[in-house]
């Protein structure tokens, strides 16, 4: 894992924690962006050389809503860089980490993503992210 990557926070109303972070922080969001295939919408801040994502459910089923219904508004995940997914992803497999869902899928903010079962990391769901390259024009 190369660093901390951002820290994701559930939030029930993506326009006012926009504007109560935009207060704490000092500065606006970056981005808002849905990933449709997660059932979320996002909006990131840039905090020093830190993010933090704001994630908001876009419909009942997506695994926000689902956090949101059973532990409230908070902390969600916290997510590292990685520079090669898939080895990664088969090291902790082989330390005995259940990955979430077993496979890499596309992310906000231009990442390929996987979680770590929150059962084998005390609690704490972890996502490993590692950037998608953008193809080179010529």
């Amino acid at each position: 894992m190369d660093k901390i990557e951002h820290i994701g926070i559930a939030v029930n109303d993506l326009t006012a924690s926009n504007a109560l972070f935009e207060k704490l922080y000092g500065e606006p969001h970056y981005k808002i962006e849905e990933v449709a295939s997660e059932g979320v919408r996002t909006s990131f801040f840039k905090v020093g050389p830190n993010k933090i994502e704001l994630l908001e459910a876009t419909n009942d089923n997506s695994p926000i809503a689902k956090f949101l219904e059973k532990k409230g508004e908070g902390i969600h995940h916290i997510a590292f860089a990685v520079t090669d997914l898939e080895a990664e992803m088969k090291r902790l497999e082989g330390e005995g980490f259940v990955i979430l869902p077993g496979f890499p899928k596309n992310g906000a903010d231009n990442k390929r993503v996987a979680f770590l079962h929150p059962k084998g990391t005390n609690g704490v769901l972890v996502e490993l992210c590692q950037e998608i390259a953008v193809a080179e024009t010529a």
